[in-house]
């Protein structure tokens, strides 16, 4: 089941974190000594790390079973986490399964249980209805972004699961926010509540956008054109909406990617990838983007149109800002329009002055090989710098997968480099790549 555990210490040391913030290390002394805990800490102040450490050291190497779920409302956020608990090098095997995800993958990669297993109710529910693997040995339960994954539309399955985790002796549930109730069947009976979502981590900066009409693109276009070439999301309510504002958008030549749950699966995974590699520098989004999803850190988010909730706002101004770093959260309003009473009105800002930063164009292109084949990042460097004959400045983010790879490369050079690299051999595998 494990191999080569490793320590606290050399965890950290691979991490190159040389020291736990308070809310970790309280995390960390609380968790062990306790059967049931809440951690509510904002987004981006590494709440994954604080449950992930104590629940490594519980686990026994001796044990073939799973030992520990740990439930997710998104896909997003179970792939995020299993990448967070991977790059950890405990020497466990964790995976991750979801809905959009070829359940063919799941079976495989549960043929030999992982001692984490990352969910979302949908699919773990599926796998536990057709026994899949024993549940006899889960000793741990983790609800991440709580106050979502125990809304109304989960609760059928979140209560089918926990009723058949006979096991259970610890109970882990986290979020930014308590924006819900926590039901009975949760079992979280006397719970230890570590709160740090008062903790001020951020310089985030509230600013408001008046808009002289109702639609509020123009006024949108106005502020992205001022911004330049920062990278933020745009936030809005609705999938159709978020239709109107690419439409708009692309009609104006700003390049960006869109994000929502109406997405396939495998167009919201590369969109994320062309946001991360600088491709897109801005994503148009739902509050599907707000918790759980994996971005760099970003100057700004846009609320184009506003949420419904307290929890929402807050999980979507945690998209920037994060930790101690500076960001701007910018409420898009028209003249006439009241805002809610969770949001407070702040100085306008002025958007008139078009900046002079243009944003740099990357293209993504893919490989159809990766860590399974034995490729690193490594050998796809070399293969660009050699026979693509790039310089260092001319290489973007290389994004490695279990079977394939993403590469950012200047837009001008991209469709030359694809026919140029295109079966390529890497390793002992010859790879495909071609622009997406």
């Amino acid at each position: 089941m494990a191999e080569l555990i490793k320590s606290q210490a050399e965890i950290l040391e691979k991490l190159n974190i040389s020291e736990l913030n308070p809310m970790q290390k309280e995390a960390l002394e609380i968790i062990p000594k306790t059967e049931n805990t809440i951690l509510l800490s904002p987004t981006g102040t590494g709440k994954t790390l604080a449950f992930a450490l104590p629940l490594i050291d519980s686990l026994d190497p001796e044990c073939e079973h799973i030992q520990a779920l740990i439930l997710v409302p998104s896909r997003e956020l179970a792939i995020q986490i299993e990448q967070v608990i991977r790059s950890m090098g405990s020497g466990y095997k964790v995976n991750a399964v979801y809905g959009g995800r070829a359940m063919s993958k799941d079976k495989l990669d549960l043929k030999h249980a992982p001692a984490i297993l990352i969910g979302t109710p949908g699919r773990v529910d599926d796998h536990f209805a057709n026994e899949r693997f024993t549940k006899e040995a889960i000793k741990t339960l983790i609800l991440d972004e709580f106050d979502k994954s125990l809304e109304v539309g989960f609760e059928y399955e979140m209560r089918g699961i926990i009723k058949d985790l006979t096991a259970l002796n610890k109970r882990i549930l986290t979020s930014a926010t308590q924006g819900v109730s926590i039901p009975e069947f949760v079992g979280m009976k006397n719970p230890t509540i570590i709160d740090y979502s008062a903790t001020k981590v951020s310089k985030l900066e509230i600013k408001t956008v008046i808009s002289p009409d109702k639609s509020k693109l123009s006024t949108l276009l106005e502020l992205l054109n001022h911004l330049g070439n920062q990278q933020g999301i745009v936030f809005c309510n609705l999938k159709d909406s978020i239709q109107t504002v690419s439409d708009f958008l692309r009609k104006h030549k700003i390049a960006h990617g869109c994000f929502n749950g109406g997405m396939e699966q495998k167009d919201r995974e590369r969109s994320l990838i062309k946001f991360r590699n600088g491709t897109y520098q801005l994503l148009i989004a739902t509050d599907l983007a707000a918790r759980g999803i994996d971005v760099p850190e970003m100057e700004f988010i846009i609320h184009y149109e506003l949420p419904l909730h307290e929890e929402e706002f807050i999980h979507r101004n945690g998209r920037t800002a994060r930790v101690s770093a500076e960001g701007t959260a910018y409420v898009l309003k028209w003249k006439d329009q009241r805002l809610p009473e969770f949001i407070e009105m702040t100085d306008t800002a002025d958007i008139s002055i078009k900046s002079v930063k243009k944003p740099r164009y990357w293209e993504t292109l893919f490989i159809s090989g990766g860590r399974k084949d034995k490729i690193s990042k490594g050998d796809i460097a070399g293969l660009f710098f050699k026979q693509g004959e790039l310089n260092k400045d001319q290489l973007g983010i290389i994004e490695l997968k279990s079977d394939c790879a993403f590469v950012a490369v200047p837009r001008e050079l991209s469709e030359d480099l694809a026919a140029k690299l295109n079966n390529s051999r890497l390793k002992k595998k010859k790879v495909r790549v071609s622009v997406i």
